[in-house]
C-alpha cells in the first residue's frame, strides 16, 4: 500500500487530496531524513503501539502531519505543522475535539516530553524517536542525513548545536514512555547518543 492509499484507508476517500499533498510534502527535495521513509517508519510503529493509545486514529493523523512543514532554517516547524493540520482537517468531518488533539500531539513532538497520563502523546513521541534505538549502521545513516539537512550550518556551529541536543536527550529520565518501546529502544538509544556525542567531541 503506497502512502496515499494508506492515508485514504485512515481518513476516507473524500480526503484523498489531503493525502496527496502530504505525500508531496514528505517528498520535498531538501529533505534527507524527514522523508516519506521516516513517515512510514513512524506510522508503522504507531500501529504497533496502538493498543497503548487512548485514540489511535488521532495519533495516526498526528503522525501524518508531524513533519508536514519542515524547514531546517526555522525553529517553528511543529507549530506550523499543527496550523496546517487544523486548516486541512477543517475540510473533513472530523470532530473539533479530534482536530484539537491532533494539533496538540504535533506540537508535543517539539519536546518529546508527554505527561505520565498522556497515552496518545507517549505513542507518537516513541514512534518519532525510535530511530535513536536503531542498530549502529542505521543510526549512523540517520545522523548523516540530519547533517545533510543542515548543510548550510558550518561544522563548528553544527557540532555545538548537535551536542547540545544529544546532551539534552541523555539528561531526560526516559527517552521512551510506552513499555514496549522502552524495552526495545531505551538502552540502544542511549548507547547511540553517547557514541555520537563522543565522536562530535573528538572531532
Amino acid at each position: 500500500m503506497d502512502l496515499v492509499d494508506r492515508w485514504v484507508a485512515l481518513a476516507g476517500p473524500h480526503a484523498r487530496r489531503i493525502g496527496t499533498e502530504l505525500d508531496a510534502r514528505y517528498g520535498e527535495e531538501h529533505r534527507r531524513y524527514h522523508t516519506r521513509a521516516h513517515l512510514t517508519a513512524v506510522l508503522d510503529l504507531v500501529d504497533e503501539l496502538a493498543d497503548h493509545a487512548a485514540d489511535p486514529d488521532a495519533v495516526r493523523l498526528a503522525a501524518w502531519f508531524h513533519d508536514a512543514v519542515y524547514d531546517p532554517q526555522r525553529a517553528d516547524n511543529e507549530d506550523r505543522s499543527a496550523r496546517l493540520a487544523r486548516r486541512m482537517l477543517a475540510d473533513t468531518d472530523l470532530p473539533e475535539a479530534t482536530v484539537d488533539e491532533v494539533a496538540r500531539l504535533i506540537v508535543l513532538t517539539e519536546t518529546h516530553a508527554p505527561d505520565a497520563d498522556d497515552r496518545n502523546g507517549q505513542v507518537l513521541c516513541d514512534a518519532d524517536l525510535a530511530v535513536l534505538g536503531s542498530d549502529p549502521d542505521a543510526y549512523a545513516a540517520y545522523a548523516a542525513a540530519v547533517r545533510e539537512e543542515y548543510a548550510f550550518v558550518p561544522d563548528e556551529f553544527f557540532k555545538a548545536g548537535r551536542a547540545e541536543v544529544l546532551t539534552g536527550l541523555l539528561e531526560l529520565p526516559a527517552l521512551f514512555h510506552t513499555p514496549q518501546a522502552r524495552a526495545r529502544y531505551e538502552e540502544k538509544a542511549r548507547a547511540n547518543l553517547r557514541t555520537e556525542l563522543l565522536l562530535l567531541n573528538a572531532g
